[in-house]
């Protein structure tokens, strides 16, 4: 027990603000709970921050549900673990993204429009967003990002068809 703990209470864990840039432009913000970082690749938990339900067909995110979400310094995505507020997995959301950076206490992801779902078991793994990538000029305006985007997307979407998807998470 730590010192500063009064009796009978754990540490809390640190805070991190998560904050997703899209277009240059803050996309959303909000505060997670760090569980791990280990200089390369971080994982935090948070509540969904949308307002209300969010309901893409294949999916519904909604208040309750937890996302653990892991990323990455290193790699051009982040994957996020859903669970409804019982506990039960729904999937992963995977956003490609620019590396994150740690800025303090916020963590600065920037999203490049690609996404990837996978189902809990496995057998729904859909690309999204193409046509937003698209439409975002990427590829005229930093090709280089834009082709690290693509393979991020290609990497993701091959462990998630082939396996070894979940050892991305440990």
């Amino acid at each position: 027990m730590s010192a500063n703990s009064p009796e009978g209470t754990a540490p809390s864990a640190p805070m991190v603000n998560i904050v997703l840039v899209k277009g240059g432009r803050t996309k959303i913000s909000y505060p997670a709970e760090l569980l791990h970082d280990n200089g390369t690749r971080l994982a935090v938990r948070a509540a969904w921050a949308g307002a209300g339900v969010r309901d893409f067909g294949f999916v519904r995110f909604e208040p309750g549900d937890v996302f653990t979400e892991y990323y990455w310094r290193d790699q051009w995505y982040s994957v996020k673990e859903v669970r409804d507020a019982a506990g039960t997995l729904k999937g992963w959301y995977c956003d490609i993204a620019r590396p994150a950076r740690l800025a303090g206490t916020d963590l600065v992801v920037e999203d490049l429009d690609l996404d990837l779902w996978r189902s809990a078991d496995g057998t729904d793994v859909r690309r999204l967003d193409e046509d937003e990538f698209e439409e975002s000029g990427l590829a005229q305006s930093d090709p280089p990002a834009a082709s690290a985007a693509v393979a991020a997307l290609d990497e993701l979407e091959s462990l998630a068809r082939e396996g070894g998807f979940e050892k991305l998470l440990v």
